[in-house]
């Protein structure tokens, strides 16, 4: 399947959970990058759905799946172009991305690391984007792209991310914006990369370490991208994914209201966030989200609203949000605090 021309220096890493219905789609989209043959590692945090099965039945016919676990990782032990990395445990978004860098770290020629949500598909050219971006900027930290919805596919999710430093409230570029017609933003405006479509240069890799694991959901890329020092975001031209967004956990969309699993773990991330980077704005945060929950009272929101208020005064998750978790989960997610 390789051909001895074709640059491998991409490793991309795909997290799975309950992925069933969009996996095969986000694998197939990898196999036909042009100019390029990424390795992808796919990490499945415990899915209790078909999604094994249905990643089997995908690789079957091709060739190209190999097995592992956790303890399994080491040198030498990626020897297939797709690799099902068992988790063991819903160890959170961070927690399964850590441990496909950690496999992807450990192929020499992989030099760009690319996350990809199981629910997103790439360009045919994204890989080609990535490429020609890290010849431009060769000490590049992190590269971000457009993320468009998929569906309608002219309507930008996302063209990277800034954050509000008193409210810890994140922004995204361009967001419903016309593709065709939306300016690319510059990287020097962007604060992060979202998690959903971003590329981390080994040496950003090497320098910042992986991600923070304790946020669980949400903030975590803008978190490790806080901490990249002097080592820039680029905006690549041309490197654009499809996203159908929130499909296994509730994220908002611009015609859904995002679900109370979602509010959880997003407001609670948000305080642990500015705890960590700007502790003299809490006050300011939490008054925020406490109008923010005002609001959504008023729109009949009832269980979005309580479920935020506890988040964000550190009470326990309510019994909907805990019972999504397996005891393992709920053992990650609620076991660490933030440092």
């Amino acid at each position: 399947m390789n051909s001895p021309q074709a640059d491998r220096s991409i490793g991309v890493v795909v997290v799975t959970f309950n992925s069933a219905d969009v996996i095969a789609e986000c694998l197939e989209s990898l196999m036909h990058q042009q100019g390029a043959e990424p390795t992808v590692i796919v990490v499945d945090n415990a899915s209790t759905d078909d999604t094994l099965e249905v990643v089997r039945d995908w690789a079957g016919d091709r060739g190209l799946l190999q097995e592992l676990r956790v303890d399994e990782l080491s040198a030498g032990a990626i020897l297939r172009r797709v690799v099902l990395v068992h988790s063991g445990a819903n160890r959170g978004f961070a927690g399964g991305v850590n441990l496909g860098l950690k496999a992807a770290a450990l192929v020499p020629e992989i030099r760009h690391f690319w996350v990809l949500n199981p629910d997103a598909f790439a360009d045919e050219a994204a890989s080609e984007s990535i490429l020609a971006a890290a010849r431009t900027t060769p000490g590049y930290g992190l590269i971000g792209g457009r993320v468009c919805y998929a569906e309608p596919p002219h309507r930008i999710q996302i063209d990277g991310g800034t954050v509000n430093r008193w409210t810890g409230v994140t922004s995204n570029i361009n967001l419903g914006a016309e593709a065709a017609q939306a300016p690319l933003p510059k990287g020097e405006d962007m604060d992060f990369v979202t998690g959903a479509n971003l590329v981390a240069s080994r040496r950003f890799y090497e320098t910042v370490g992986p991600m923070r694991e304790d946020y669980f959901l949400y903030y975590e890329e803008a978190d490790w991208a806080l901490r990249r020092g002097s080592l820039p975001i680029v905006f690549a031209d041309g490197f654009v994914v499809y996203h159908h967004a929130g499909t296994s956990i509730g994220s908002p969309t611009l015609e859904r209201l995002a679900s109370p699993f979602s509010f959880f773990f997003k407001y609670r991330s948000r305080m642990m966030f500015v705890r960590r980077f700007h502790p003299i704005a809490l006050p300011v945060a939490v008054a925020y989200a406490t109008a923010k929950a005002g609001q959504l009272m008023l729109k009949g929101a009832f269980p979005q609203a309580t479920t935020l208020l506890r988040a964000v005064f550190g009470l326990p998750a309510p019994r909907s949000v805990r019972e999504r978790l397996s005891p393992e989960a709920a053992r990650i997610a609620f076991g660490k605090s933030a440092r």
